[in-house]
């Protein structure tokens, strides 16, 4: 009897490390793995190995190839000996916005870093961070020979080899997914000199092998392998509800969005991915559940209680900052407070609305840079939310679909490893699984809320910055 080749697939995530194995063929999960990282904006990446190692416990037995995926833009640097000179700045660590700013300024502003690289970059790229480092750390600057991305790192740590895929690379600033290269002139001029940067290798190149044979893909990015495993078409744009907000969708061609809230990135397939990121989503959720003194399920109550529009309370949920407007001081506020409004359920409703509001207002920009939009595919642990599902139709004013329930990035991960274990021109088609498909919602309501929005956020920008939006 033939035995169906065994593939993994590592999700390095903010927040914990994933693994699921799968049958090749078909993509059906047959074990999977999990442990946590700490919460915080900085850790030693051994962290993550560590959490692999955990995860990864007893699943990989029969496994004939494996793929990385991990999230963007983390700065993972190394001295000549390969060794951590410190630890890992993640994408969500803000102490760099001034180091953005003044690089976008520097460089010629921000139509001439979106022609060069794709993207204006903000607090959460690479190349920020390796700024702030060279200006605040400059003693331990002077001992990085090497930088890598966080499934760089793992990657490197299975193979030995010092690789990355252009997905992951197009989130750092110094590489241009439009000409597929490396720009080194920005990155030595961000950090005063050009470290040695990971070989950029093909989607369907391998990286290596690990010490027990196993082939490794070239990994990539969260948001790349979870367009890689929901097999993106045309007019298909995914939403994530994780820590972060993510809208994406694929593009044959590159992006260059000159107003920064559309960063142009490549996919892991050899197409381009246009995104727009919120650093605040799922956690505004469970944030606001905590304030009111309940659960994720006491929140849905609460906010399906609710009219739409929560009485007039806009919630602005800059909780940790925010990427999408760059407004990385920024806090969050309560807007259009009322003793009539002033009921845990409009505030619930204002916690999901407000979530919701910044990601279409995202999706418009993303319209405008030539991505099509004729359906919403909702993924990530806030999609399980029923206040969600049941305000997503209303805000977007498209048809949703909610996949079920998955470990997207790493399943995406795991895709490609099959891809480079089959050696063929296109990714195994996996089997399809039943989403739920929701109709799109009352479109001039969710144009009003989308508007209040925008207006309310237009004044907090001036708030924060001096400046007009």
């Amino acid at each position: 009897m033939t035995t169906t080749p065994l593939v993994a697939g590592v999700d390095s995530s903010t927040q914990s490390t994933k693994v699921v194995v799968c049958d090749a063929a078909t993509g059906a999960v047959v074990r999977e793995g999990r442990a946590t990282h700490p919460d915080t904006t900085e850790v030693d990446p051994q962290v993550w190995w560590d959490a692999f190692t955990k995860a990864s416990a007893g699943l990989l037995d029969g496994v004939q190839a494996i793929g990385v995926g991990g999230q963007q833009h983390g700065m993972v640097t190394l001295d000549e000996s390969g060794d951590v000179v410190r630890p890992a700045l993640l994408w969500n660590d803000t102490r760099s916005g001034k180091a953005a700013d003044n690089l976008v300024t520097e460089l010629g502003g921000p139509r001439a870093w979106a022609e060069a690289v794709g993207s204006v970059p903000v607090a959460s790229f690479t190349v920020t961070k390796l700024r702030w480092m060279a200006e605040h750390e400059p003693r331990l600057a002077d001992r990085v020979t090497r930088v890598l991305l966080p499934h760089d790192w793992l990657t490197w740590k299975l193979t030995g080899e010092a690789v990355t895929d252009r997905g992951d690379a197009s989130g750092t600033g110094y590489f241009s997914p439009a000409k597929n290269a490396y720009r080194e002139d920005i990155l030595a001029h961000a950090f005063g000199r050009t470290p040695e940067l990971p070989r950029v290798l093909g989607p369907r190149e391998a990286a290596g092998r690990t010490e027990d044979g196993i082939l490794v893909s070239a990994g990539t990015g969260d948001n790349m392998a979870a367009a890689l495993a929901l097999e993106l078409g045309e007019g298909d744009v995914v939403v994530s509800l994780g820590t972060s907000g993510t809208v994406f969708g694929v593009s044959g061609t590159a992006s260059a969005d000159a107003t920064g809230i559309v960063a142009g990135f490549a996919d892991a397939t050899g197409r381009f991915l246009p995104l727009a990121c919120t650093l605040n989503a799922a956690r505004v959720l469970t944030a606001t559940a905590a304030m009111l003194g309940t659960d994720l399920a006491g929140l849905d109550r609460l906010a399906l209680a609710a009219e739409p529009g929560a009485g007039g309370l806009t919630l602005l949920p800059y909780l940790d900052g925010e990427r999408t407007p760059n407004l990385p001081d920024a806090a969050g506020s309560l807007h259009g407070l009322r003793r009539a409004n002033m009921t845990p359920e409009n505030l619930a409703r204002a916690a999901v609305e407000g979530m919701l509001s910044g990601l279409a207002a995202a999706l418009d920009v993303l319209q405008d840079n030539g991505i099509t939009a004729r359906r919403i595919l909702l993924i990530g642990g806030a999609a399980q939310s029923e206040a969600v599902r049941a305000v997503a139709p209303i805000v977007f004013g498209l048809p949703i679909v909610v996949p079920e329930p998955a470990e997207h990035v790493a399943l995406g991960a795991a895709r490609q490893a099959a891809w480079v274990l089959a050696g063929t021109e296109e990714p195994p088609a996996w089997a399809e699984k039943t989403p739920l498909e929701l109709a799109a919602g009352d479109s001039p309501a969710g144009r009003e809320l989308r508007q209040r929005h925008l207006d309310i956020r237009e004044l907090v920008h001036q708030v924060n910055t001096g400046e007009d939006t």
